[in-house]
């Protein structure tokens, strides 16, 4: 019996079609482990805005086409830069 090979490829679709008829252990083969963490821990803080505030942020927001926490996370790291 021939191994199965992972496909190479971004497609959810593809992806979600593969994992709905394989198994991880299908794979075994071409695992390989990860030296250290994969993703890098978050903390989410919190900030304390008048109504009128939150509203002008959200308006922003809106007009740039992204959502708040989007938005604020980015003049954050404007800042930090």
């Amino acid at each position: 019996m021939t191994p199965k090979r992972m496909p190479q490829t971004d497609s959810i679709e593809e992806l979600a079609r593969l994992w709905d008829a394989h198994d991880l252990t299908d794979f075994e083969e071409e695992l390989e482990g990860v030296p250290g963490p994969v993703f890098e821990p978050e903390t989410v803080v919190k900030v304390h805005l008048s109504a009128s505030e939150a509203e002008a942020v959200q308006r922003m927001a809106e007009t740039k086409g992204v959502t708040v926490t989007e938005l604020v996370t980015q003049w954050i790291r404007e800042r930090i830069q």
